[in-house]
């Protein structure tokens, strides 16, 4: 019999388990940074729940199930509904209430290359009045973050849904709720389409004059200076609140901002700021996607408090890593400070497993032979690991006079030190090589 995976399923081999750790590590660094509560929302929610957030129409894209109990449940597709519904439930929070996250989500996608029906996110959200200060702050934490993964080349492209409503609705006079969605839409299908597809795709749904304006003005991009003029002359309101979103971000020193109208966000429920990070250097799309949302709070019964936030798709993110070469630096196929225990007897056993545990609770990395193999297979496989920092040789006419030998990899030297059986000399001369 054959074992195997669903299909769009993979195993995380170690390697790779290892570079979404380096994210993961670096997320909750930041998180504490900027002094958000990290939670993980249940992997399991009820199926009318998620589709508050996309409608009906999301149970085609999802797992979803009918459980032991008769309920129509699903599994988790981002990250943000999760930590919404969990923050309109609990109205002792302080506001406004900023909670990070960091976990798997499951999309019933097509799979490609690159691409699976499970992968990894990370969620920054803030719940309070709506507020440039938090719009900016969501930004700024994107920007230090990628910053701190080394990811160079990286461009945050904002935009308003507000402005590009007052547009079609002040400029264009269209006035349909379903129009302007329809719009918008279509927008968010030029960069992977083109805009000619576009404008056949949506002929009879939208008038063509219509959507050409609206696709011109989408095409705006630039500096906020680059744009000033054009834009007061429409003497847009949405304008000047992108001036005064410009503003704070130069005063927190985030300079890789563009202003690109294009970036609406398919999502119906984005309410005004959206933004996109996107590595210039590759193709891989954006990084990292977020903006304000208002409308889902008010869909889960919290008409008075505004949300705004950002998610980031990991392993896209481990893509543009391994593409600008940041892995290389620091990455071995071992731990980099592992210590390795060999031994000449299987009598002495006793004396490297009491070491070895030593060792651990003092924070050494450690390993040792467990299969009983010859001293010289010992060194063979000790030499091979090539992060060890120390082999540790025990030999059973050593181990009766108290004494080891520390052979250091890197610098090919040895040293016979003198232990007691409380171990402690050894833990500082390891101390002392780790220093180095």
């Amino acid at each position: 019999m054959k074992f195997q995976l669903p299909r769009g399923m993979r195993d995380l081999e170690p390697d790779e388990y290892k570079d979404i750790d380096v994210i993961r590590n670096a997320f909750i660094e930041s998180a504490r940074i900027f002094n958000f509560m990290l939670m993980e929302p249940t992997p399991l929610e009820l199926l009318s729940t998620l589709e508050t957030k996309s409608g009906p129409s999301i149970a085609k894209e999802i797992y979803n199930f009918v459980d032991k109990g008769n309920r129509n449940i699903a599994l988790r597709f981002d990250l943000t509904i999760g930590l919404t519904r969990y923050f309109v439930s609990r109205r002792d929070l302080k506001i406004p209430t900023k909670i990070a996250s960091f976990g798997g989500v499951w999309r019933y996608d097509e799979p490609q290359a690159g691409r699976y029906r499970f992968f990894h996110q990370w969620d920054i959200e803030i719940y309070g009045p709506s507020s440039f200060e938090s719009d900016t702050e969501i930004i700024e934490f994107t920007s230090i973050f990628l910053q701190k993964l080394g990811l160079r080349n990286i461009l945050i492209d904002i935009s308003s849904r507000n402005l590009i409503e007052e547009y079609i609705k002040n400029i264009l006079k269209i006035s349909s709720d379903e129009e302007l969605f329809e719009i918008f839409r279509a927008i968010d299908k030029i960069p992977k389409k083109g805009r000619d597809n576009v404008l056949k795709e949506y002929d009879e749904r939208i008038d063509s004059t219509v959507l050409e304006k609206v696709i011109n003005f989408a095409e705006k991009k630039g500096s906020f200076k680059e744009l000033d003029t054009a834009m007061k002359m429409l003497k847009l309101k949405s304008w000047e609140d992108i001036g005064k979103i410009n503003i704070s971000l130069s005063n927190k020193g985030i300079n890789n901002i563009r202003i690109n109208l294009g970036i609406v966000r398919g999502l119906d429920y984005y309410s005004g700021l959206v933004f996109e990070a996107i590595d210039t250097g590759n193709d891989l799309g954006s990084l990292v996607g977020g903006g304000r949302y208002n409308k889902l709070t008010d869909a889960f019964g919290r008409k008075e408090i505004g949300a705004v936030g950002a998610a980031g798709g990991v392993e896209r993110i481990v893509l543009a890593m391994k593409q600008q070469e940041i892995f290389k630096k620091d990455k071995n196929d071992e731990f980099e400070d592992l210590n390795y225990i060999v031994y000449d007897s299987i009598e002495i056993f006793d004396y490297v497993e009491r070491l070895a545990s030593y060792l651990r609770r003092n924070n050494f990395p450690v390993d040792y032979d467990l299969l009983g193999r010859s001293f010289s297979k010992q060194i063979a496989e000790a030499e091979n690991k090539k992060s060890n920092k120390i082999i540790i040789v025990i030999k059973e006419n050593l181990e009766k006079d108290g004494e080891v030998m520390l052979r250091d990899a890197f610098q090919k030297m040895d040293k016979k030190i003198k232990i007691a059986k409380n171990f402690d000399e050894l833990v500082y001369e390891l101390v002392k090589i780790r220093l180095r």
